[in-house]
């Protein structure tokens, strides 16, 4: 199928339901025959993430940088895993290999994924399709005022479509295959 690009929050200090939602997220990529691709780390839902997918029978594919490698949060038991030199080139890197992109509750390095993906799309240097899932109202705030910014004309309409917000995975997942296919 397609090689989904998931990203998510790598904490080690995070609430159990959300390591349980990226082990379930894994999972159902699996189910669904997707390769995960991911930013190749084995921590905080990133490594729950893998771990589900792996647990389901699904391929991964890690993409990190070696300065994360150093400090050993390296996902070693990934299907494949690709080092970078740094964080600009596993982004580049994650949009290259990736037909797709889900994200999960996360942080700063969370937003950041989601915003470089979705500002090369807006600027049309790739049109693969996006889905932020909104976990128990986690991106509300975000999303209402990402909407604020486009009734602003800060965003473009055209370029604020282009993320899918679902509540669930399974929504957020079914909206990316529409769009593959």
């Amino acid at each position: 199928m397609a090689a989904i690009c998931v990203f998510c929050a790598s904490s080690r200090t995070l609430d159990q339901r959300w390591l349980d939602l990226a082990a379930a997220t894994g999972a159902e990529l699996a189910r669904r025959g997707h390769t995960l691709v991911s930013g190749g780390g084995c921590v905080g839902m990133m490594g729950a993430l893998a771990d589900g997918a792996r647990a389901a029978g699904g391929r991964t594919l890690g993409i990190i940088p070696q300065s994360l490698v150093d400090l050993e949060v390296a996902d070693l038991a990934s299907d494949e895993l690709l080092v970078t030199d740094g964080m600009a080139s596993r982004k580049t890197l994650m949009i290259e290999k990736s037909d797709a992109f889900l994200t999960l509750p996360g942080g700063l390095g969370t937003l950041d994924e989601l915003f470089e993906v979705w500002t090369t799309a807006t600027l049309a240097q790739h049109t693969k399709p996006m889905a932020l899932v909104d976990a128990d109202g986690f991106y509300r705030p975000l999303v209402d005022w990402l909407a604020a910014l486009a009734d602003q004309a800060f965003l473009k309409p055209a370029g604020l479509g282009l993320l899918t917000v679902a509540d669930t995975v399974p929504a957020a997942l079914d909206a990316l295959e529409s769009q593959l296919t």
